[in-house]
């Protein structure tokens, strides 16, 4: 008798760029499941408390367990449905991989995503600037040497990594504020430029379907723009 599938059913946003990574996780493993979209603009309902008590999301239900936390559940996803995302492990080659791709991912979200955040609510366009210099530099030191073998996609894969899976959610929103001018539209010439490996990486990670699939970039850039006028209005 052949194994029944497990039932998957995640708790999401799809405006929440950490629960957009499982998302893209699901959509490249092609996984069918259940979603419960959760508001965030009001208290978490208690039922949802139950599922997840620190109410964020994304959660997953697997069968009768709840992962919680976004790296966590498409780490999860990676190692329970082994596919082309990351290596399996159990070899030194793999190991090395894996290792990678932490590294490439710790090293985007903690140096890079945290700027691109100041640079989004920065009071005056004169800090955007200093930020978005700041972002363009840590790109060139921190990043670009990390995809000179991209081909498109990390580590020279011609498919998503895990590595896309944990960034794509925040690199498709970098450029929707760029090209809806929240940040400055110099912003993607400059990376161009100057960090040309990561541009054609960007470019391909935000383009690609499983990254886009739940992705509304007006919603996205409206939201901004709305929360950057509220800051600017103090």
């Amino acid at each position: 008798m052949a194994e029944a599938s497990p039932k998957l059913k995640l708790y999401t946003n799809h405006a929440c760029p950490w629960a957009h990574r499982a998302h893209i996780a699901l959509a490249e493993l092609k996984l069918p499941f259940e979603e419960e979209i959760i508001d965030l603009s009001v208290p978490r309902t208690p039922e949802y408390l139950k599922v997840n008590p620190r109410g964020l999301v994304p959660s997953l239900a697997f069968n009768d367990e709840i992962i919680i936390e976004s790296a966590i559940v498409a780490n999860f996803l990676a190692d329970a449905f082994p596919s082309h995302l990351v290596p399996q492990s159990g070899t030194p080659d793999a190991a090395l991989v894996r290792a990678k791709i932490a590294f490439f991912v710790d090293t985007y979200i903690s140096k890079v995503n945290s700027i691109s955040y100041k640079a989004q609510v920065a009071k005056t366009d004169e800090e955007s600037e200093g930020f978005v210099n700041e972002l363009v530099a840590t790109v060139v030191k921190e990043i670009e040497p990390l995809l000179s073998n991209a081909a498109p996609f990390f580590n020279g894969s011609d498919r998503l990594t895990l590595a896309e899976v944990q960034t794509g959610s925040f690199v498709v929103r970098l450029f929707t504020l760029i090209q809806y001018g929240i940040l400055p539209k110099h912003t993607i010439s400059d990376l161009s430029d100057k960090a040309p490996n990561f541009h054609q990486w960007g470019q391909a990670v935000s383009t690609h379907p499983s990254v886009t699939g739940i992705y509304d970039a007006e919603k996205i850039a409206a939201r901004a723009k709305d929360r950057l006028a509220k800051i600017r209005a103090v």
